[in-house]
């Protein structure tokens, strides 16, 4: 996942990276995808709440900047953000001081004030036009389109699946997030607080969709600190079909977690469009970091893979944890979903 907000240096690291690899790369929210384009990776066009790079000037989406943008032979997936697991429920901020000429055509937003994201997407007011806003960047883009979000309220998201099966609309994949998800730029009572864990909603999705009969009807993928093999194998027995990191790849690019996320002074090089701060940022050494962490991190999830006796990760369930019987997991896989 590579938001905009990140340097350009870093993110032609993590996009060329990504392309040697062989994996697609989630441009974040931070507008039309121009470095990404630059290395040749396939993309996945993630649409936050601002609409960056596919708005009308109120926030709402313009149908034609969308149609082009996914016209775009490298962008092969829209992914519709409705919230994520550092801050649900709350919106973003980008400072005046880290909006460039160039972020400010891409966003298509002034360079005089601060950007805001907000809390939803104006389209959006309950579950029946949620639905009909999925169905109309179908419609738009031509190409698949899933949606982002973290689950707060667990009868929420099933008045959602329910809609999604009353009108026939189904996106191509949700993404869970996890609360454990992070960003230096969000607030600490969001951080700690605010969303459900990972483990325990994405079980609930998966169970969720299985009893509305839709399970084939889409895909489910799973972010929140999914750094590592394990936390990955972990996830596919709770139902994932794949998995997201972002702070897997951060860390690859040498990220020391300085928490300068939102502030344009990130002393790696990261998160800032300082040109003097950038200046460590080597694109081809830090590309060959991002190659080394997919390839390691497959050869680990293949090892654990074999381990459990397993010849495919669809093979796995829950059943093939250890779910220690005092967590909220455990409370979840015990008893049945209530109706």
């Amino acid at each position: 996942d590579a938001p905009r907000a990140l340097g350009e240096r870093a993110v032609r690291s993590l996009a060329r990276g990504a392309k040697r690899a062989g994996i697609p790369l989630d441009t974040g929210e931070g507008g039309y995808p121009k470095s990404h384009l630059d290395e040749g990776c396939d993309l996945i066009f993630q649409m936050g709440t601002a609409k960056f790079g596919v708005r009308n000037e109120d926030g709402s989406l313009n149908d034609e900047k969308l149609q082009h943008l996914a016209s775009q032979p490298q962008v092969k997936m829209i992914e519709i953000k409705f919230s994520q697991g550092a801050k649900p429920g709350k919106g973003g901020l980008l400072p005046k001081e880290k909006i460039t000429t160039e972020i400010a055509e891409l966003r298509g937003v002034p360079m005089d004030r601060d950007v805001v994201s907000p809390p939803g997407h104006m389209e959006c007011t309950d579950a029946a036009t949620t639905v009909q806003f999925i169905r109309r960047v179908q419609e738009v883009a031509g190409i698949p389109v899933g949606m982002k979000m973290c689950i707060g309220e667990p009868r929420e998201f099933e008045r959602l699946v329910q809609e999604m099966k009353l009108q026939g609309i189904f996106p191509d994949y949700v993404s869970i997030d996890g609360a454990e998800g992070g960003t230096g730029a969000a607030p600490k009572s969001f951080l700690d607080q605010v969303g459900m864990p990972l483990q325990p909603a994405l079980h609930l999705a998966n169970e969720i969709l299985i009893e509305s009969g839709l399970r084939a009807k889409l895909k489910l993928m799973a972010a929140g600190k999914l750094v590592n093999a394990g936390r990955m194998l972990v996830a596919m027995a709770l139902g994932a079909n794949a998995c997201y990191t972002a702070r897997g790849f951060m860390l690859s690019l040498g990220c020391i977690q300085a928490l300068q996320c939102g502030k344009n002074t990130c002393p790696i090089g990261i998160t800032t469009h300082d040109p003097q701060l950038q200046r460590g940022m080597d694109v081809e050494a830090k590309s060959r970091r991002v190659e080394n962490y997919v390839h390691n991190l497959m050869h680990d999830f293949e090892q654990l893979l074999a381990a459990t006796g397993k010849r495919s990760a669809t093979e796995l369930t829950w059943e093939n944890l250890y779910i220690p019987p005092e967590t909220a997991l455990a409370a979840l896989v015990t008893r049945p979903l209530s109706g």
